[in-house]
This record gives C-alpha cells, sequence and structure tokens, in this order.
C-alpha cells in the first residue's frame, strides 16, 4: 500500500495528498484543472514552510514529501498501477458516480476505492462498480494535517480486510481511525450538521446575533470555534448539501436546512471560500470580523 492515487486537488484533495506524501508513500494528485493542481503543490509547500519554520520536519524532509507527489490531469494514468485511489472531489453524488465509474474501469483489480464524502451513502457509490467490498469510506477532517480523526466507513459490502487494511493505513499516516457503519451523515455529520443547522435557525428567528451564538457555543461549551464560524470554514454550500442529504435519508422534518442558509447559498455567501458567509473573509479566514448584513 505505498503507491496512491488522489482524486481532486481542492483543499481536501491537496490535504489528503500532503499527509500520504509525507508519511513516505507516493501519491498521484490527479485533477482535470492544471491550475488547480499548481495551487495545490504550491499550498503543500507553503504547509510544509511552516513545518520547516517550527522546527518540526528538515529541509530534506520538506523536498523528500514534494518529490513523493506527482501531479496529472488524467485518470486513466493517474490510477492505473496504484494500490490505493482516494476520491476527494466536490460533494456531488452524480460527479463521484461518475468518478467511481471510470476508476472501476482503469484502476487495477487488487485497488481499493476509498472515497472522502462526508455525507453521500457508500453503498450507493460503491453499486455503480464492479468490486463493491473493494470501495469505503475515508472520512478526513481538514484541515487534513492537522486533524487527527478519519472517520472510516463501511458499505453495506465492504470486506472486513478491506476495513483493516484502510484502518491501519490511517494510523500509519498518524491518524486515529473510527470505523462506523453507512447511515446519512455517517457520525461526525450526523451530529455536527443539525448542531450547525440550530445555530443558523436561531439566528433566523432573532434568538442572538453571531457573535453571541458563537460565544456561547465556545465559552459555554468549550468548542474551539462556534458553530457559524466553523459552518463558514466548512462553506455553507457543503453544510446545505450535507443537511439535505440528512433530510432525504431520514425523512424527519429536524433536518430540514434553515431558509437562511439556502437564500445565504443562493445568494453567493458560501462562507470563507466566497469571502462573506456569517462573518466577513475578505482580510482572510483568520480576521473573522461580523459581516454588515449580521451585525445586528
Amino acid at each position: 500500500m505505498k503507491k496512491i492515487a488522489v482524486i481532486g486537488a481542492g483543499t481536501m484533495g491537496n490535504g489528503i495528498a500532503h499527509v500520504f506524501a509525507q508519511s513516505g508513500y507516493e501519491v498521484n494528485l490527479i485533477d482535470i484543472q492544471q491550475s488547480s493542481l499548481d495551487k495545490a503543490v504550491a499550498t503543500i509547500t507553503k504547509n510544509l514552510d511552516r513545518l520547516l519554520a517550527k522546527e518540526k520536519i528538515t529541509a530534506a524532509q520538506k523536498e523528500e514529501c514534494l518529490s513523493n507527489i506527482t501531479t496529472l490531469t488524467s485518470i486513466e494514468v493517474g490510477v492505473k498501477d496504484r494500490d490505493l485511489v482516494v476520491e476527494a472531489a466536490t460533494e456531488n453524488i452524480d460527479l463521484k458516480l461518475k468518478i467511481f465509474k471510470d476508476l472501476d474501469q482503469h484502476a487495477n483489480a487488487d485497488c481499493i476505492l476509498a472515497t472522502n464524502t462526508s455525507s453521500i451513502s457508500i453503498t450507493k457509490i460503491a453499486s455503480v462498480t464492479k468490486r463493491p467490498e473493494q470501495v469505503i469510506g475515508m472520512h478526513f477532517m481538514n484541515p487534513v494535517p492537522i486533524m487527527k480523526l478519519v472517520e472510516i466507513i463501511r458499505g453495506y459490502a465492504t470486506s472486513d480486510e478491506v476495513t483493516k487494511t484502510i484502518m491501519d493505513t490511517s494510523k500509519d499516516l498518524g491518524k486515529i481511525p473510527v470505523e462506523v457503519n453507512d447511515y446519512p451523515g455517517f457520525v461526525a455529520n450526523r451530529i455536527l450538521m443539525p448542531m450547525i443547522n440550530e445555530a443558523i435557525i436561531t439566528l433566523h428567528e432573532g434568538v442572538a446575533g453571531v457573535e453571541e451564538i458563537d460565544t456561547v457555543m465556545k465559552l459555554g461549551m468549550a468548542h474551539p470555534m462556534g458553530p457559524l464560524q466553523l459552518a463558514d470554514f466548512i462553506g455553507l454550500d457543503v453544510c446545505l448539501s450535507i443537511m439535505r442529504i440528512l433530510h432525504e435519508g431520514f425523512g424527519n422534518s429536524k433536518y430540514a436546512p434553515c431558509p437562511l442558509l439556502v437564500n445565504m447559498v443562493m445568494a453567493g455567501k458560501l462562507g470563507a471560500k466566497s469571502g462573506e458567509g456569517f462573518y466577513d473573509h475578505t482580510h482572510g479566514t483568520k480576521d473573522w470580523i461580523v459581516a454588515d448584513n449580521f451585525k445586528k
């Protein structure tokens, strides 16, 4: 299990590529856009430079990590000799199903196909392949190089052998894997997203403002980040997508996304990625300046 491919060079994809490469794996990082690949390598380099400045790695280790990463724009070329593929594309079911059909066609017969999905059914993804026993969820947390948890999700047909291999591989990355079963939202987002949605409802109903809601949760519940701040960091479009999956999967009104969340996404207020969500991010995500629309 030393030859890895990562599909998608966005925030999660470059983080996953980073941790595999830093742990000595040969990583093919694949994206249809060369510009996205270039940006990903720049991000990984910047993060390695931070580690170097803190003397957590050496210059030689930085260069070794970067040398372990090869960028490609072709899935067919990038996965043909890999032991494991981790898909980290946008949280869109149609896109993921298409990717897994391609992976099943081009990856070798023994290759394990993992998805970093945060909410989409592993069983459904596996159903478009001829190797459902080799399909598994490998849900990393953002930011990947820092966060220790990997949620390992077994689909209906995922084999014990594949599960053990991915659990062991996660430990080899210095992560702490937790095995869960395939239900909407798994564990992490089944609990987290309704909390975020309830925080948005609380704002929508005028119970309190953005800073007040986040302060209560940070100081009262010892959360490192308030739920509205966290929603901005995750992306409000991602939060909405997951809430819709929970709502559809459970058919329970308690999972219905807040109208404010729906409207913000339609208006393009997606959080840090768009520059504004519940907070103003035009000066960077560390500033967390309250956006004008939510000062009162």
